[in-house]
């Protein structure tokens, strides 16, 4: 009889942790997504001769100076300049894309009037055959970035 009295008391004391509630699926979802920093990236998009770099901020400087410098060779200055004989810097803004193509775009500046058609073109036809980039990941998925660099137009 005590035992049966024992087994009871245990049987509808530990009821109490069978009444917990089971989150909802969108709940968890929701919290998750909302937990999420959409506006930085796990890694940073990267070029082979940076992948040697373990800390995350010496890989993303080294991608950018690296792709800085590769921008700079692949530009005829004197067409740039043409363009625009005025300025020696423009913004460019620059997508690396899921697929690890990329995209380039001059960013306008309103106190300075230049022919944007023109520039895009020029970037178009001269920033091609680029090494091997790697796209940023977040979350273990490959996402497009963007960022702008100046881009340094020599007079020569």
């Amino acid at each position: 009889m005590k035992k049966s009295l024992i087994l009871l008391v245990i049987l509808f004391s530990s009821c109490k942790y069978f009444d917990k509630k089971i989150p909802l699926e969108k709940d968890l979802l929701n919290k998750e997504i909302n937990a999420i920093n959409w506006t930085q990236v796990d890694e940073f998009p990267s070029i082979i001769s940076c992948d040697s770099l373990t800390d995350k901020a010496q890989q993303k400087e080294c991608f950018i100076q690296n792709l800085s410098q590769i921008i700079q060779l692949k530009l005829d200055t004197t067409r740039t300049a043409i363009v625009h004989p005025k300025q020696d810097t423009i913004q460019v803004q620059i997508t690396v894309l899921a697929d690890a193509s990329m995209e380039f775009e001059t960013q306008v500046n309103d106190s300075i009037h230049y022919n944007k058609a023109k520039i895009d073109s020029i970037l178009k036809v001269r920033l091609v055959d680029f090494p091997t980039i790697k796209p940023a990941i977040k979350r273990g998925i490959p996402v497009k970035t963007q960022f702008i660099l100046p881009v340094i137009l020599r007079k020569e």
